[in-house]
């Protein structure tokens, strides 16, 4: 049943995969639709599930090991020439056409508990291709939530510009009437002008990076970009009660224990350990039984003084043999082919134990770095908010004594410079640490969502 779920699974990615590629998605895409997508059309998964179908073709082989074999088949041909009849044992010069049956099994009686041995090594490779297929799955989620919050990140951009050049053409049609008054020098309207086209360059550059956010999102997805491509934004209010008040260490505890990226790290251990004991099944004798039979037919056999053929049940009856064989093979000396094998297969576990190692650093790493970097982007998110509130305040002043002629163009570009900049600084730490939450979530094995 599992190898049938698992098979319907490929086709059903091969057969959508087609689709994808022809069309588009329709509307809006919230967070949840964009990971379905990508991970309904991901070739690298499509990939590891078909490498499943490998490994267990693999394991049946092993477990087929266990069983007896049994052949059978027929041969025909003719003789020309002097030959032995086969039926009567005479040299005879004429042609002779023979039908040969034979049927044979053999059975594995000890093999070095290497057939057990290898069963074991192709369940634990089956395993961790199992959690592999899992991992994969869990990379393709943080890379599209991380894509998806890019893409709401450049979005606010494209806003915060926007605002800026509103500002700045309002106040340069303003400065361009009170210049043609007289009533401000035209170095002021230069400057403002100076300053307006500088902010055109800015909301072009942040539509352009919106696009390209949009455009590696819809290529993660694997389905063909068009300008209506675009998400849902989220309505997510940044709190620090969504960090978690676990430590990186407990989180670490509890991460290691569920990630499937360990767990194929450790059953890549197993199934090296296996692997060791199939090396260490070479040293040890083997024993097989076989048990054959055999029969045939010639079309020059007579009644004995008569020119009457012998009819082909007749024959195969009378010509009917079995025989039963033991084997055993002691393997006295095989050219350090053994002892190589046993030495590789050793290597082997001791990289997959490091493979573990390595796997279980870079989970403890990417927890700290996550945990790290939310406390600062919360931190500074805080700072931004303050930041941004006293900008304000500090822009409105600016603004109005710009309109009375008390400050001169530069001031007011400065005011409004620190505004945005203060701006743009608050939401890359509202997103930084939107992600690195939903990051620490997903190893806490939390569901992940933005809302």
């Amino acid at each position: 049943m599992k190898k049938f779920f698992l098979l319907l699974f490929c086709g059903f990615m091969v057969a959508s995969q087609g689709k994808a590629q022809t069309e588009a998605p329709q509307g809006p895409l919230d967070l949840a639709t964009c990971v379905a997508i990508a991970i309904e059309n991901n070739l690298t998964l499509k990939r590891t599930a078909l490498n499943q179908l490998i490994a267990e073709a693999n394991l049946l082989e092993s477990q087929g090991r266990r069983m007896p074999s049994l052949t059978a088949g027929a041969s025909s041909g003719y003789r020309w020439g002097r030959s032995i009849n086969p039926v009567t044992n005479l040299f005879e010069t004429r042609r002779i056409g023979n039908v040969n049956l034979f049927g044979n099994t053999g059975a594995p009686i000890f093999q070095g508990m290497r057939i057990n041995n290898s069963i074991g090594q192709a369940k634990s490779t089956l395993e961790s291709g199992q959690f592999t297929l899992e991992a994969t799955r869990n990379d393709i989620t943080l890379n599209v939530i991380n894509l998806f919050i890019d893409v709401v990140f450049n979005r606010e951009q494209v806003k915060i510009a926007e605002n800026q050049l509103n500002t700045t053409t309002e106040q340069l049609s303003r400065t361009q009437r009170l210049v043609d008054a007289g009533s401000l020098p035209y170095s002021d309207l230069l400057d403002l002008q100076s300053q307006n086209a500088t902010n055109q360059l800015n909301v072009i550059n942040a539509k352009n990076g919106f696009r390209l956010a949009k455009l590696a999102l819809a290529q993660s997805l694997q389905v063909p970009f068009t300008e209506d491509f675009d998400v849902i934004e989220p309505e997510y209010e940044v709190s620090k009660a969504s960090l978690s008040p676990a430590s990186p260490a407990e989180i670490f505890e509890i991460a290691v224990s569920i990630m499937p990226q360990i767990k194929a790290a450790e059953a890549d251990v197993k199934s090296a350990d296996y692997g060791v004991k199939v090396a260490k099944g070479g040293f040890f004798p083997t024993l097989d039984a076989g048990v054959s039979a055999f029969s045939n037919y010639v079309d020059q056999a007579f009644v004995f003084g008569t020119k009457e053929i012998i009819p082909f049940r007749t024959q195969v009856d009378n010509n009917f043999s079995q025989s039963g064989t033991l084997n055993l093979s002691i393997p006295l000396f095989t050219r350090f082919s053994n002892k190589s094998n046993l030495q590789r297969a050793r290597v082997q576990r001791q990289l997959a134990e490091v493979s573990v190692t390595e796997a279980k650093n870079r989970l403890r790493q990417d927890i700290e770095t996550a945990y790290n970097s939310a406390l600062a982007s919360e931190q500074s998110y805080q700072a931004s908010l303050v930041r941004v509130k006293s900008l304000e305040e500090t822009f409105r002043i600016a603004q109005q004594r710009f309109d009375l002629g008390a400050i001169n163009s530069v001031d007011f570009q400065v005011a409004q410079n620190n505004l945005f900049n203060a701006q743009a600084d608050l939401i890359n730490a509202k997103y930084t640490y939107i992600f690195r939450v939903k990051v620490l979530d997903f190893y806490l094995g939390n569901p992940i969502n933005l809302n």
